[in-house]
């Protein structure tokens, strides 16, 4: 991709063709992912956001825009936006924890014992809990849901009573829980994205070594990040060009609103709240509503921050594709120390890989597979269910190789070439049980 280009705001033109930012989409007006710069108003909006951004360059309107960009060659790297972070991530899954990156977590919880969980089941038989215990989970974020629409105050004991077995199984393996929260498309995103923020959250708790009272306060908290949305209008939710300054305002408000619906419950654990109020604020303090940066933001809301940004990028909206999840990964890489904690981004990538469990990928022989789960050691080398043959073509039956033990596989020398996007391929994930 040498026709992306990192650009800096000073240098912007009317014109250009913006495709990435220097933070997530999620946290500015532009949630349609890419976009033109029709005007200097354009440019004086992302001036106001953002240091730098990527423009391709072979998606320019005008000769103007196109030489603009070919003079600033020496102030702009030319390549792709996350070419240089691979390396450091494939680097970061293979070598594990350091001794430094252990000392830095004990810091962030001083009053904690951190665990070592380790796996107590395999996937497969994990999964035939997980279905039921997130089938559960997502009918009771239906009726949180239902019952805000309502105007009736949630039931907290009920969301527990949901959320506690989720985090049994997550810490029994993870896999199975990881697979079914990408199982989800654009018509049941509400719910689900909330399912799925909290399944991400635990799983990111389980690696750093919380307790089982803090991943309770994860997945309840970021359960209810975004319930305060409930009450906001639904041609704001659903619209597809960029927020004007006026809608952005009213987007942002749903954390008051989430902390209004909490408050309205009663007997909430006020960690949860804390949660809740802080998940949109950002490491450099670009976040909203209060600006906040770096340590000021409580730790939990860190965490629940990066789970509910990977879990929107994985996830199919009505204003935006879903992307692989090793291209969410390696652009939460890119904003470590700047949007997240580096720590835990870096701990975020050692929980879920670059290929958890339900990713569509595609081998280096052509065959296209999903991967069913994750070796704890060897992350890149992951039980496969093998779905096509080289040609694309779909099997009548499919088979499971792992990658790390096959004997076989290891002597053909195969590997995973890329994760591939929900829907390549006209496969569907959600089609595919194992």
């Amino acid at each position: 991709m040498n026709h992306v280009k990192e650009v800096p705001v000073a240098h912007l033109a009317i014109g250009m063709y913006v495709s990435a930012l220097d933070r997530p989409w999620l946290e500015t007006p532009y949630l349609m992912q890419g976009f033109f710069i029709n005007s200097l108003e354009d440019i004086d909006k992302l001036r106001s956001l953002c240091e730098y951004v990527y423009v391709d360059v072979e998606r320019q309107r005008g000769s103007a825009a196109v030489s603009s960009v070919g003079r600033m060659s020496d102030s702009s790297r030319q390549a792709s936006p996350f070419t240089t972070s691979q390396n450091s991530v494939t680097s970061l899954i293979s070598e594990g924890r350091t001794k430094k990156a252990q000392q830095k977590l004990e810091r962030m919880f001083p009053n904690r014992s951190l665990l070592a969980y380790k796996d107590e089941q395999n996937a497969k038989v994990e999964m035939e809990t997980a279905r039921q215990v997130c089938l559960d989970l997502n009918h009771c974020v239906k009726n949180l849901i239902d019952d805000v629409s309502h105007g009736h105050s949630i039931d907290i004991s009920t969301i527990k009573g949901s959320v506690s077995p989720m985090i049994d199984s997550v810490l029994r393996n993870p896999d199975a829980c990881m697979w079914l929260a990408r199982l989800k498309n654009k018509d049941s995103y509400t719910y689900k994205h909330s399912m799925g923020a909290s399944i991400w959250a635990v799983a990111l708790g389980r690696q750093i070594g919380l307790p089982k009272i803090d991943l309770m306060i994860l997945a309840t908290g970021t359960l209810l990040c975004d319930i305060g949305k409930v009450r906001l209008p639904e041609e704001l939710l659903s619209k597809t060009g960029a927020l004007s300054d006026e809608e952005f305002a009213q987007f942002r408000s749903h954390v008051e609103l989430s902390l209004s619906i909490i408050d309205d419950a009663g007997n909430v654990n006020p960690k949860v709240r804390q949660l809740v109020a802080y998940h949109h604020e950002r490491h450099d303090g670009s976040g909203y509503p209060n600006e906040i940066r770096g340590s000021g933001i409580p730790v939990l809301s860190r965490i629940a921050a990066i789970a509910d940004c990977y879990d929107a990028m994985t996830s199919e909206r009505v204003y935006a594709k879903a992307i692989s999840p090793s291209v969410a990964v390696r652009k939460l890489f890119e904003w470590r120390g700047k949007a997240f904690q580096a720590e835990l981004v870096e701990e975020f990538i050692q929980a879920v890989g670059l290929y958890p469990a339900g990713t569509l990928v595609e081998l280096n022989s052509g065959v296209v597979a999903i991967v069913i789960s994750e070796s704890r050691t060897r992350r890149l080398r992951p039980k496969v269910l093998l779905l096509t043959d080289e040609d694309k073509i779909l099997r009548t039956k499919f088979t499971s190789l792992d990658m790390m033990e096959d004997e076989t596989c290891i002597e053909d020398g195969l590997f995973i070439e890329q994760s591939l996007s929900p829907g390549s391929y006209g496969i569907d994930p959600e089609s595919i049980y194992y």
